[in-house]
């Protein structure tokens, strides 16, 4: 698909609807719309840049891990697309150093795209993260590339509009641009049928916990974690199921007899939890939801970039609280409440739904 785009088969604005008619969205964790996006990026002034956000911190997530490691080539050829698509200048591939392997891959096959000269549009520098979960959140991770502390930015201005060098950039995940080749080629309409449950496309779920076989689980996107129980063999033999976490350490924890709700974006927000970058981990009877939350939360407090006040006090006061046996519910909502409204990025903002979970769904673990 990248050498018939190039050849002028297809014009831009034709693999932007296609996306789009598709239903494509971004799969690191917001869900926003991937043609929109392209679109929006396009329509700023250039030189235009792409930014890959391959550093896949969130807690339970391994699907980019899995992909570039067997199908590196149609994540490149995925990525080169919307370089072309939106006349970027220079792409920036951020991953996370701690993928040696998926590392010296990428460095290889790199090598071969400049040999083979199919780059020659996009000049594509590959930049190692140093493990710090903050610059997951795009903002950040654009300040890691130019350089600098990875603190997330205040917005507005979008990323969009001013990113990378103050220009504006694309910013995408591995796994959306992982689709685009096989959309543009099989077609708009067969990748949103797919889905179900009022969803499109395919998801890839990241399942891990009290499961016979934990992994990347590809299916329909709007699955439910009943389903993807069973499509990971089960649950382990002598454990029971009694919750989940849909969307990893941020995304909260739902109770087994909520496990037939379609994970997909906008379907999990009214029970305070969501999707997220799709991994989902889960538990059985023999896990204390209280030992859960705790250890999300002192997870949270040692990634916290110290920016901001609300986030850098607020998850070390969480973790002396729950630590001591102080579950009043009162008084940690009020923390959640603060840390939600006040916190810069989301780290902060979605810190308190483990604990708001524990309280509302998971009051027996609690006595």
């Amino acid at each position: 698909m990248l050498q018939a785009c190039l050849a002028g088969e297809r014009t831009r604005e034709e693999v932007i609807a296609t996306l789009s008619d598709g239903g494509l969205r971004g799969l690191g964790g917001a869900g926003f719309p991937t043609g929109r996006k392209w679109s929006l990026v396009r329509a700023e002034p250039g030189p235009r840049l792409l930014a890959v956000n391959g550093d896949e911190g969130e807690p339970g997530t391994f699907k980019d891990r899995y992909y570039l490691e067997r199908e590196p080539h149609r994540f490149l050829e995925g990525m080169l697309i919307a370089a072309w698509a939106i006349e970027a200048e220079r792409a920036f591939l951020y991953m996370r150093d701690e993928y040696p392997a998926v590392l010296k891959i990428l460095k290889a096959e790199l090598a071969k795209l400049d040999a083979a000269g199919l780059a020659k549009h996009t000049k594509v520098e590959l930049r190692r993260g140093a493990g710090a979960y903050i610059c997951g959140e795009e903002s950040a991770m654009i300040e890691s590339i130019e350089g600098k502390r990875g603190y997330p930015r205040h917005r507005p201005p979008y990323v969009a509009q001013v990113g990378i060098f103050g220009r504006p950039t694309l910013v995408n995940n591995v796994e959306t641009l992982f689709w685009v080749p096989t959309i543009l080629s099989r077609g708009a309409e067969w990748f949103a049928g797919q889905g179900k449950n009022g969803a499109k496309g395919l998801r890839s779920y990241s399942v891990s916990g009290r499961v016979k076989n934990p992994g990347v689980v590809l299916t329909a996107a709007g699955a439910t974690a009943r389903e993807l129980i069973e499509l990971a063999g089960g649950m382990l033999d002598g454990h029971h199921f009694k919750g989940y976490l849909p969307g990893g350490a941020s995304g909260g924890i739902l109770p087994a007899y909520m496990a037939d709700i379609p994970l997909d974006f906008g379907r999990l927000e009214k029970y305070g939890c969501f999707v997220g970058s799709h991994a989902v981990v889960i538990l059985s009877h023999r896990d204390d939801i209280k030992a859960v939350a705790l250890n999300l939360m002192q997870f949270f407090e040692d990634e916290s970039c110290g920016q901001c006040t609300p986030c850098r006090n607020g998850t070390e006061k969480a973790v002396k609280l729950m630590q001591s046996g102080n579950w009043d519910a009162d008084l940690h909502a009020d923390l959640g409440q603060v840390m939600g409204d006040a916190s810069i990025c989301g780290l902060g903002q979605a810190a308190p739904n483990p604990v708001r979970c524990l309280f509302r769904y998971f009051p027996e673990d609690l006595r």
